[in-house]
């Protein structure tokens, strides 16, 4: 048996791959996160697929039944909202997969970075304004940031920053992220991007938090910042110039 770690989108249940959908239909076993993977997604599973909702398991009872599913000799599916290697948990199940010698495959799925950028109608890299991207998070309701990671040291590259898990604390992080890239510098905060109910604000760091509070934004929502949201004046990318050497 195999165990799957399907990249589930970042909401809408038709921005999954075709070989996370075929794993999905091939698979006699099926873990979701509730509160994240859309439900559509489900109706892939195959007739009497056992289906186990993980929003309210830990660690141990979703290894007990990846366990008991390779026991049994059955394919598991195992659905991560977005693309799981990032923020999505997957690491330290497949540590415990690789201890108790379970095999596994990680199918990649489409980011919220990227669906955000979508919404906006932005590309992330603008040349000449900005080349990297930075995905990171805040540490006040999770595991400690390592060394080095703080949000000052990032902020400090002005790079493209997309700050995932933080919408909450929005207020004190926009004039902290302000001290950086200044008051004036684009920001903007994709919620339930791809999703009908998706909100989309467009601002800058001296308002993006007011907006937020307005729109009663408190989950499932990344923080974007940076100049590429409002690029106009920008040189053409070297990949389609004409005097770029074409063999």
């Amino acid at each position: 048996m195999t165990v799957s770690f399907i990249g589930a989108g970042p909401g809408a249940p038709d921005l999954i791959t075709v070989r996370g959908r075929d794993r999905i239909a091939a698979a006699p076993v099926c873990l979701y996160a509730g509160s994240l993977v859309p439900v559509e997604l489900l109706s892939y599973c195959p007739a009497g697929a056992r289906l186990v909702d993980t929003a309210d398991l830990d660690l141990d009872q979703i290894l007990a039944e990846l366990v008991a599913a390779h026991e049994q000799g059955l394919d598991v599916a195992r659905l991560h909202s977005g693309d799981p290697s990032v923020f999505s948990a997957m690491a330290e199940q497949l540590r415990r997969l690789d201890a108790a010698g379970i095999p596994y495959e990680i199918v990649p799925g489409v980011p919220a970075f990227a669906a955000a950028a979508a919404a906006l109608g932005r590309e992330l890299t603008v040349p000449g304004v900005a080349q990297s991207v930075i995905l990171t998070r805040t540490a006040a309701r999770a595991t400690p940031m390592p060394p080095r990671e703080d949000l000052a040291t990032l902020a400090a590259s002005r790079a493209t920053l997309v700050l995932h898990l933080a919408v909450q604390r929005i207020a004190e992080l926009a004039p902290e992220l302000a001290s950086h890239y200044g008051a004036d510098c684009p920001a903007a905060v994709v919620a339930y991007a791809s999703r009908p109910d998706e909100i989309v604000l467009r601002g800058t760091l001296a308002d993006i938090a007011d907006q937020v509070r307005a729109a009663g934004i408190k989950r499932t929502a990344v923080i974007v910042v940076g100049s590429v949201l409002t690029a106009a004046e920008f040189p053409d990318s070297h990949l389609y110039s004409a005097s770029r050497h074409r063999a």
